[in-house]
């Protein structure tokens, strides 16, 4: 690959152990040292996590294996959603792209060399809104394909500053939005989960980055390029320590591609395809929520 490589981002709380297998992983892309890394090291929430992050904070240092490492330490508990806003919104600013990955995410070796491709291939394509390294399985693709949806992932992502840039992280056409019936449902086509969550974004239940990133997308008719093997797997929802789940049971089970691959079938082609879109919507469906939450509480 001859173009310029993406920043890697990296947002970490108090997860060593799940950093630790986020950073080995990433460290095993041929193309890690060709890359510049940056560690968003959050300031903690109460006196009880002081040890804990700085435990993180000393391991940082230590990292290795990256063209340079640049670390940011917050004195304040900024939270997760203020953190990728303020990490990402800094750094793509100076680069025009970049790699976004979250503290509990196991890398294939593959991840940098897809991510990269998508990045480049799609970079002026505006229909393209983000390049996803996850996804969950999709049966009837060939290994080195690809196919898009307008639901983005945050698990392993990458985008440009143009697309970035545009986002309204404040949601001022909600209003309009959450009067419009037909608007609504036709948020939830990517899953039935999307307009509850915007609303817990929009009266301060939650705070999430991702449900404003994807109702922008939606708003904008945008997509999301996504790989037929996931070059991520979340390793965090089982984790005890893990600021927003803890799931025994994960309707999210994905299988890492450890192919080697590095050639994909990247079209120009930007369109859905019904027949991918339903295995797509299936672990967001009511039934698939009730049946894991069920589970989880049971077990």
């Amino acid at each position: 690959m001859s173009f310029e490589y993406a920043p890697i981002l990296i947002f970490t709380y108090k997860r060593i152990a799940t950093l630790k297998t986020t950073i080995d992983c990433l460290k095993r892309n041929k193309y890690s040292s060709l890359h510049e890394l940056y560690i968003f090291s959050d300031g903690p929430k109460t006196d009880s996590d002081v040890d804990s992050i700085n435990e993180v904070r000393k391991f940082i240092k230590s990292v290795n294996g990256f063209k340079n490492i640049y670390i940011r330490e917050s004195t304040i508990n900024k939270g997760l959603a203020n953190s990728i806003i303020d990490g990402v919104s800094e750094i793509i600013n100076i680069y025009g792209k970049v790699i976004v990955l979250e503290d509990d995410l196991m890398t294939s070796p593959n991840f940098l060399a897809y991510m990269n491709l998508g990045l480049n291939h799609y970079i002026n394509n505006s229909k393209v809104f983000s390049v996803s390294g996850f996804t969950m399985p999709i049966k009837g693709l060939q290994p080195n394909s690809i196919y898009f949806t307008k639901r983005a992932s945050c698990w392993g992502w990458a985008t440009w500053a143009d697309r970035w840039g545009n986002i309204d992280w404040a949601v001022k056409n909600y209003e309009d939005f959450n009067a419009d019936s037909v608007l609504k449902n036709r948020f939830n086509e990517m899953g039935s989960d999307m307009s509850n969550m915007l609303n817990r974004q929009m009266s301060g239940e939650i705070n999430s980055w991702a449900i404003r990133w994807c109702f922008h997308q939606f708003m904008n008719d945008l997509y999301t390029v996504f790989p037929a093997i996931s070059k991520v797997i979340n390793i965090g929802l089982e984790d005890p320590n893990a600021t927003h789940t803890n799931e025994k049971f994960n309707r999210f089970k994905t299988f890492l591609d450890y192919t080697n691959n590095e050639h994909y079938l990247f079209t120009d082609n930007v369109e859905l395809d019904g027949d991918i879109i339903k295995q797509f919507i299936r672990p967001y469906s009511i039934q698939q929520r009730i049946k894991y939450k069920i589970l989880n509480a049971l077990f």
